[in-house]
């Protein structure tokens, strides 16, 4: 199998963006609207940080007001990216090592796009989990 780049995955994508001025509660709203789960924070037309459902159930728990949370307080700054030639098995493999659930992708700092683990095929996952297998008999 031919494996996917990630400029194929984000062709014909309009990713959700956002200023670091913009609230969390506007952030949440937008997400619920477009049913993604994730923000791009765009500054300057490059991207700054992503902010996830994931950060908004911390500022929930942590009691911030989310009317008054802007995202550049929330975000996490510079995150992990992949350009348009990245492979998909290495986004995979890239969430899978760091525990996140997406990767913006870049182009000298500009926003291509974002994918999810959802993104992806069963192929892909499946060889996802051979490789993983092999490296924890490999221990």
């Amino acid at each position: 199998m031919l494996t996917r780049r990630m400029e194929e995955l984000v062709r014909h994508q309009d990713p959700l963006t956002m200023p670091p001025g913009a609230t969390v509660a506007e952030a949440c709203a937008a997400m619920h609207r477009r049913r993604v789960g994730a923000v791009l924070v765009v500054e300057d037309g490059r991207l700054a940080g992503i902010f996830t459902g994931r950060d908004a159930v911390r500022c929930l728990a942590l009691g911030m007001d989310s009317a008054r949370t802007s995202l550049g307080q929330v975000m996490t700054r510079d995150p992990v990216c992949l350009g348009p030639q990245a492979q998909a098995m290495e986004a995979l493999r890239l969430m899978n090592d760091g525990g996140f659930r997406h990767v913006p992708i870049t182009e000298e700092g500009r926003v291509l796009g974002i994918v999810s683990r959802y993104d992806f095929r069963a192929e892909e996952h499946g060889r996802m989990n051979e490789e993983t297998g092999l490296f924890e008999n490999l221990r």
